[in-house]
């Protein structure tokens, strides 16, 4: 949530930055900002609540001129998201301006202490503190030395970029638990709080670290601890193309990436499997096999979509790999008593690698001995470097807020991870193997089929969009199917919907169903399709509106519902690598058919960085 950018070079700062946060609308915002040191040094700001649009409505009217600068696109978390609100802010004297990610917990107590010391504050913000420390300490010191006096008085998280109109000639990013990059470009360097920012100018990235500071000028970059001591830093090439971060063509992000799946999955399989040995092989996986052995239990940790996509991976973990496999939302996990130790592995899924939730859930699980495998999207993210192994997703920048190709490349992780673990532990053995990739190999071409059906499925939708509420039901596997169905339509449709356990019907949701309720039956060909036959003809019984998603060639469902979806024959296990993508796209098609705003749906961030 929340995005910074910050600019120092040769260029006019004011379109460079404005490019950099249009990168980051993804991640959700309510108001935006930027703070530019003009050839007067002097800082001049223009923010406006609302999207950027209106900024540049500013802008255009009252333009900022300078080489150095900071913008933000702001998530309200203290205070309405009002101009006043939005970020950059400024000390007294206006001479030092700040943005910041994250939220400050002792905020409260450090405004009165200032308060009494006579500085005036204008927000209601917790970020406001941050600017007026660094004012209180910056006497006769360098920036960076006052902003680490300052950050040292901070509890909670923070991103934070600074810059000074007494020092026009540098920048200064510090981070701790929320995200910060530095881009490295030629007589020019920049600050992000996430890679796409950045792509168009650079794909030189470094990634900081909890409690690290950058120093930013036009030819420099130094990074320190708050305690003012250099620290070296690996300079890591960035291989996604800037075309990756548009639409290219689609009418919205989320479209685009729906259809990148086949693609992202065919790649994703074949660089995991030897050709020569059709091994499994992950590079970046360090847990020894010895480790792997020793494992008693498995936890998985995750939140959101992400979580959707553990409960597959617990169905999978104990059938092939024959491990007592649990799940829990990162928010619950990192309060309970856990019952975890040495023999435990925790497998934390996120997109971003930067969900506060799951980073605080891992920290606890790895206080207790167990080892953390993380299965992520994001290069040199704070969970990558805080596990013991890890599995990038490789699915590229992932713009639109609900998460579509990001969830069947975390599944196709999963699904790998747990075949690899399952030989690793001679449970499953090497025919079995070659038999699941097989099938693995053929999920890409079946995606591909059901893209083809993209105008039926919008037709459907389009038919049902102004219904008021919809019910998704799935059995085994697809249980997590509905959950997620019900999850997409929610979150860019705004249309109240439910995922159940379809078993679960006549324990109380049954009474929901009437002729004003879409209810969307997962039934593939599967061991409880039978089961799922006999729910349908309940809700049909009692004239509910059925959309089914079956295997090709199924004449009984068709019999039952007129609305059928289908997808290609596969093995039960992997089924949900197929089913999301009709549920993707008839969330998508409902969602547009409404006039939502599919990208960036309202009140939700794409990276949850606060608690």
């Amino acid at each position: 949530m929340c995005g910074i950018v910050g600019y120092i070079g040769g260029k006019e700062a004011q379109p460079v930055l404005l490019s950099g946060l249009k990168r980051l609308e993804y991640r959700g915002y309510d108001s935006s900002g930027i703070a530019i040191i003009s050839s007067k040094n002097n800082i001049e700001i223009r923010k406006s609540p609302g999207k950027i649009r209106e900024l540049e409505k500013l802008l255009k009217n009252r333009p900022l001129c300078g080489m150095a600068g900071i913008a933000h696109t702001r998530w309200a978390t203290h205070g309405a998201p009002t101009q006043i609100n939005a970020h950059p802010h400024q000390d007294c004297r206006g001479k030092i301006a700040v943005v910041h990610n994250g939220i400050i917990e002792n905020y409260e107590a450090l405004k009165e202490k200032l308060t009494k010391e006579g500085h005036f504050f204008r927000s209601q913000t917790d970020t406001e503190v941050i600017v007026h420390l660094i004012e209180k300490f910056y006497r006769g010191i360098p920036l960076e030395d006052a902003v680490a006096k300052a950050l040292k008085m901070l509890s909670g998280s923070f991103a934070i970029g600074v810059v000074a109109a007494e020092e026009p000639d540098k920048l200064v990013g510090a981070r701790r638990g929320s995200p910060l990059i530095v881009g490295l470009g030629n007589g020019e360097n920049f600050l992000a709080s996430d890679v796409p920012a950045v792509l168009g100018f650079t794909k030189k990235v470094i990634f900081l670290g909890e409690n690290e500071m950058a120093v930013l000028s036009k030819k420099d970059c130094r990074i320190l601890g708050l305690d003012l001591k250099h620290i070296p830093k690996e300079v890591v090439p960035i291989r996604w193309d800037i075309g990756q971060a548009e639409k290219m063509g689609f009418e919205h992000f989320m479209l685009k990436e729906i259809n990148e799946q086949p693609g992202i999955l065919e790649h994703l399989i074949n660089s995991r499997i030897k050709k020569k040995t059709g091994q499994i092989y992950f590079q970046e996986q360090n847990i020894p096999k010895l480790k792997l052995r020793g494992i008693k239990n498995i936890f998985i940790v995750a939140c959101g979509t992400a979580y959707h996509a553990g409960l597959v991976a617990k169905y999978v973990l104990e059938s092939y790999c024959r491990l007592p496999a649990q799940i829990d939302v990162s928010s619950e996990f990192r309060y309970r008593d856990l019952l975890i130790g040495p023999e435990t592995l925790v497998i934390a899924i996120s997109q971003s690698g930067e969900t506060a939730d799951t980073l605080a859930g891992i920290r606890e699980a790895k206080r207790r001995g167990a080892t953390i495998l993380s299965i992520c999207n994001v290069l040199g993210s704070t969970l990558t470097r805080e596990s013991d192994g890890l599995i990038y997703t490789h699915a590229g920048p992932e713009i639109g807020v609900a998460s579509t190709k990001a969830y069947t490349a975390q599944l196709a992780a999963l699904y790998l991870f747990s075949f690899y673990l399952a030989r690793v532990r001679g449970v499953l053995s090497a025919r079995g193997l070659k038999k699941l990739l097989q099938q693995l190999h053929k999920i890409p071409s079946c995606q591909k089929q059901i893209l083809k059906q993209q105008k039926n499925i919008a037709s459907l939708a389009r038919k049902h969009s102004h219904l008021g509420s919809f019910l998704y039901l799935g059995r085994n596997v697809n249980y997590p199917s509905a959950l997620e169905g019900a999850l997409k339509l929610k979150e860019i449709s705004y249309i109240p919907a439910e995922g159940y356990a379809a078993g679960e019907m006549k324990h109380g949701p049954i009474a929901l169903i009437d002729e004003y309720r879409a209810v969307v039956c997962i039934t593939p060909s599967s061991k409880v399709y039978e089961k799922m036959v006999s729910n349908i003809q309940e809700i049909r019984s009692r004239k509910g509106r059925i959309i089914a998603i079956a295997s090709s060639g199924d004449r009984e469902i068709k019999d039952l519902t007129s609305e059928v979806i289908y997808i290609p024959r596969i093995e039960e296990i992997f089924s949900p690598l197929l089913v999301a993508l009709p549920l993707q796209l008839m969330a998508y098609h409902i969602a547009v058919k409404r006039g939502c705003d599919v990208d960036q749906p309202r009140n939700l961030a794409k990276s949850v960085t606060v608690e």
